[in-house]
């Protein structure tokens, strides 16, 4: 009879489990949430997981509450979104950060870059300031305040290489490197393309403040399910997935 009960609860359990869809896009988002589906799984929630291949429909879909939470973003992202959108999302926690990196199949060094080079940059406002500080920083041109993450390349004040800056949508990137002399592209695109940190010519260094991070609707932050989420991918399971899995080409931020 005990036997039986327990079957009954165990199935009414499953029955019962909460769903917390989480879009995320494939490469690392997705593949670091499977790894707490069975942990979420022990706690009576049944974790699916949406995947979207660009940064604007996930946080569209949030809002209208097609998602409960999304894994797509970086903070100035998400605060560029809310302004430009009217939404009302927030952030809950930090998960990993993936560098932006300059990649080329035409040159092999800083050096090398020729006047007059055509370099693509992501075409969202965040990470389009987020590369163009890059280029700064790297002394291939001059911005006129390299602390706005959201410079445009009408705020570059100093080009002695004439580089002709072309915006594109961050998931092109890869696709158009045949045509271009480089670009700086987003980790996460850079791994879905095959390419590795060793492939670029230079990175964004350690002290990134890029974290991916977990968003949800203002006013869920507290939600129950929604913390066992932020509990489990923050947890040194999912720390040691991510150095073991992805060897520095993305890093933990927690």
């Amino acid at each position: 009879m005990k036997k039986i009960i327990l079957v009954l609860l165990i199935g009414i359990s499953f029955i019962y489990a909460e769903v917390l869809k989480v879009g995320a896009t494939p490469i690392p988002q997705a593949q670091i949430l499977k790894v707490v589906i069975p942990d979420l799984k022990k706690k009576g929630i049944d974790l699916k997981i949406i995947e979207f291949t660009d940064y604007v429909t996930p946080n569209l879909a949030l809002a209208d509450k097609s998602l409960d939470v999304n894994f797509i973003q970086h903070q100035p992202f998400l605060d560029k979104t809310n302004k430009d959108r009217n939404l009302n999302l927030v952030s809950i926690a930090k998960i990993h950060i993936e560098p932006l990196g300059f990649y080329s199949k035409k040159i092999k060094s800083i050096e090398q870059i020729p006047n007059g080079a055509t370099i693509a940059i992501p075409n969202d406002p965040s990470n389009g300031g987020r590369a163009l500080i890059l280029l700064h920083k790297k002394g291939l041109i001059t911005l006129k305040d390299p602390a706005n993450l959201y410079a445009t390349e009408f705020d570059i004040i100093k080009n002695p290489k004439n580089i002709k800056i072309r915006p594109l949508e961050a998931a092109m990137l890869t696709k158009a490197l045949d045509d271009l002399d480089g670009a700086i592209i987003n980790g996460n695109y850079a791994l879905q393309a095959g390419l590795s940190a060793k492939d670029a010519i230079f990175t964004e260094g350690p002290d990134s403040p890029y974290a991916n991070v977990l968003a949800v609707r203002k006013g869920d932050e507290n939600k129950k399910s929604i913390l066992e989420l932020k509990k489990a991918l923050q947890s040194q399971k999912v720390k040691d997935f991510i150095l073991k899995t992805y060897h520095g080409e993305i890093v933990p931020a927690f």
